[in-house]
């Protein structure tokens, strides 16, 4: 999900000049042990045992409308990259929690910095949960924020090529810069793997050298250093576009019915997820393609045997499930944006990437609606949105995270 200088939330890209859960709370232990030669009388225990406060996360979540929870399952594109009047609306009116770059911009750090206050100064909308600023920074031809204080990175396959501590090293050095201008989310790294030699045939990856490298274990290390780097600097990551588009042939964004025939549950493929996940990425990036060999009739977006089955049970993912571009992408343009949503929160997905705003707002009317309709749906909405408060917490997005 990615057109650089077109669109640019996470997948694909044209050539240059084109998160976790909060853990479940532990039973209360006793400050002594039980005596049962004096028992307590009820009402003296009830009375003076230890009030149970609230975890951050759900203090938020009690004070939050529902429209306001639902707009916490959003990543919505900044238009023009600005923090301009429409964007500025749609974000108080429907409580967009998290907004991206959609396009490469030359304006610089300061610029830049710019834009993300302007947008943080919007958390009165949320409930007091301030933004995830995200942007695709992989380097190479999928760079979106460039100009003055913005070094240039290499391409993916050129950082493969560094010995890992070497590469998160240089990754917490970008994380730091990406900080600096208020940017707290990466949409990276890239986890697919593409077979070797067959680069040129690999559309979404391999054309624009967004791997690491052509086998599971380069991919693993690497892509697990360049999020620790980012990790440091206080960045958010997001492992992508799983289960891998690494062979597949077309681009997400810009063809329909693209087809992945190989991967198989427990394929060696899978690897860099994983390695991933134990290394505590917060977000999994979900792709627009479909996997013949587990579920042939859902894009991976809409399968709960991709995101509920694989991802969360097999896998063990406990953070937020994000997919890829859903607002223009190629991929889901004969699916009706209401549609869209539905499908994705049902399957088991969390947050919906639109670098559409007013397609996004289409989105985020049709899960409110269904959502105020319907008591289980509700209570899925419900389950995100704190899956993404207790990532915002992580990272100091909270008014109640200290």
């Amino acid at each position: 999900m990615l057109a650089l200088g077109i669109s640019a939330a996470g997948c694909g890209a044209v050539p240059a000049g084109q998160g976790a859960s909060a853990p479940p709370a532990r039973p209360a232990r006793p400050a002594h042990p039980a005596r049962p030669a004096h028992p307590a009388h009820p009402a003296t225990a009830t009375r003076h045992a230890p009030a149970v406060t609230p975890s951050c996360p759900a203090q938020v979540l009690s004070r939050m409308t529902e429209a306001q929870r639902v707009g916490q399952l959003f990543l919505v594109g900044l238009g023009a990259d600005q923090a301009g009047p429409a964007t500025v609306a749609a974000i108080r009116a429907s409580h967009f929690g998290s907004v991206l770059f959609g396009t490469t911009s030359y304006a610089g750090l300061a610029a830049t910095r710019g834009v993300t206050s302007a947008v943080q100064s919007l958390a009165p909308a949320t409930a007091g949960a301030r933004f995830f600023i995200a942007a695709n920074q992989e380097g190479g031809q999928v760079q979106q924020l460039e100009g003055p204080g913005f070094p240039a990175m290499p391409a993916a396959l050129d950082q493969g090529q560094l010995p890992p501590g070497a590469l998160e090293q240089q990754a917490a050095a970008w994380g730091g810069v990406l900080r600096q201008a208020g940017v707290n989310l990466n949409l990276a790294p890239v986890m697919d793997v593409v077979p070797p030699g067959t680069d040129q045939q690999n559309a979404p990856i391999g054309m624009l050298e967004r791997e690491f490298g052509h086998d599971p274990a380069t991919v693993a290390v690497h892509g697990v250093a360049f999020l620790h780097g980012m990790a440091r600097a206080g960045v958010a990551t997001t492992a992508k576009h799983f289960p891998g588009l690494g062979r597949v042939r077309g681009n997400t964004d810009f063809s329909p019915g693209v087809v992945d025939t190989a991967t198989t549950q427990g394929d060696a493929y899978l690897q860099p997820y994983q390695a991933a996940i134990n290394a505590g990425v917060p977000f999994v990036m979900v792709s627009l393609a479909s996997y013949t060999r587990f579920d042939a009739q859902h894009l991976a977006v809409f399968s709960s045997r991709v995101m509920q089955t694989m991802l969360r049970q097999q896998m063990h993912f406990g953070g937020v499930i994000v997919s890829d571009d859903m607002g223009a992408a190629a991929a889901v343009g004969g699916v009706s944006p209401a549609a869209r949503a539905l499908g994705f929160l049902a399957a088991g997905g969390d947050v919906i990437t639109s670098a559409s705003t007013p397609v996004a707002v289409q989105m985020d009317r049709a899960v409110l609606a269904q959502a105020s309709a319907d008591a289980a749906f509700r209570g899925r909405v419900n389950a995100a949105a704190a899956r993404v408060l207790a990532a915002k917490q992580a990272y100091g997005l909270l008014p109640c995270s200290g």
